[in-house]
């Protein structure tokens, strides 16, 4: 293969031609910032599908940075590689903004501690008496640094606006919103409610911005069902959820190297990963 240029805890980025990069999606999983040892079978494929699935929904409101997911086109040592299949794509070079875009239609987790608090949101005033799991009365930006390590540091608007320019700043904000409100909307008309995700952008050769990176996956969002949907409380989600609470349970929150996984606790998983995309796609999951 091409030089490995980055390796995350699920991706790795591959230097594919001088103006294209390949990104493989892994069946790794972490936790508490701890990747497990034990792997959630054709987790990558599913994470990679959703994400073409969004791409195609949402190429009519921002440019994304997919060439092809077809391994028999790719470039060079990849071309035909039957491993790249359906955990793959081959993606345009950016120049990526170094912001997490992330957007709140609902408050839970670190918005929810952080109202709890002080009554804000990643110290942007919300109104009052919200309980958990509300809906906000408007979808809300709140961006955060991107760490190279450790966690992302969350950051207001303002500093944003200050590092990209005011007019680069409002176009973020703006197709993040435009983004998540399409998919949330989409997502609602099949049973799904998307709490709050995580996208990131780059600028192409011209200077236009391009949503890049993975898009509005469980790992990248927070899918709860909507059958199942009660204010005032946490919700039950189609993500790491039964595997976040395996570990606390059991005394391994955070606790590194984890320990390898029960089967059932990588069964469950791997059930809501696909029961999100074949809720999310109408298709159902063929391997």
């Amino acid at each position: 293969m091409n030089e490995k240029l980055f390796e995350g805890k699920v991706r790795a980025i591959y230097e594919a031609s001088d103006d294209s990069l390949l990104i493989v999606t892994t069946d790794r999983i972490s936790a508490y910032d701890v990747i497990m040892p034990t792997l959630i079978p054709e987790k990558g494929v599913i994470l990679n599908s959703l994400s073409e699935f969004w791409f195609s929904l949402t190429e009519s409101t921002v440019k994304n940075h997919l060439i092809t997911s077809d391994i028999d086109l790719y470039p060079g040592d990849f071309k035909g590689d039957a491993d790249l299949r359906g955990r793959s794509m081959l993606v345009k070079k950016l120049k990526m903004l170094p912001f997490e875009c992330i957007v709140r239609g609902y408050i839970s987790g670190s918005a929810w501690e952080s109202y709890q608090k002080n009554g804000t949101v990643c110290d942007m005033p919300v109104r009052a008496g919200m309980k958990e799991s509300d809906k906000f009365d408007e979808p809300i930006f709140t961006p955060s640094t991107k760490a190279a390590e450790g966690h992302d540091i969350n950051v207001s608007y303002d500093y944003m606006a200050n590092e990209l320019g005011t007019e680069l700043a409002s176009k973020v904000r703006d197709k993040t919103i435009e983004v998540y409100s399409l998919c949330a909307e989409y997502a609602a008309k099949r049973g799904i409610i998307i709490a709050d995700t995580k996208l990131e952008f780059g600028l192409d050769e011209n200077g236009e911005l391009v949503l890049g990176d993975e898009v509005l996956t469980p790992d990248s969002s927070r899918f709860w069902p909507a059958a199942e949907y009660e204010s005032g409380r946490s919700q039950s989600s189609y993500d790491k959820q039964f595997l976040r609470d395996w570990l606390t349970a059991n005394g391994h929150r955070g606790v590194s190297p984890a320990p390898e996984l029960p089967a059932e606790v990588v069964a469950a998983t791997r059930a809501k990963y696909v029961e999100a995309y074949e809720m999310i796609t109408g298709r159902k999951f063929d391997k």
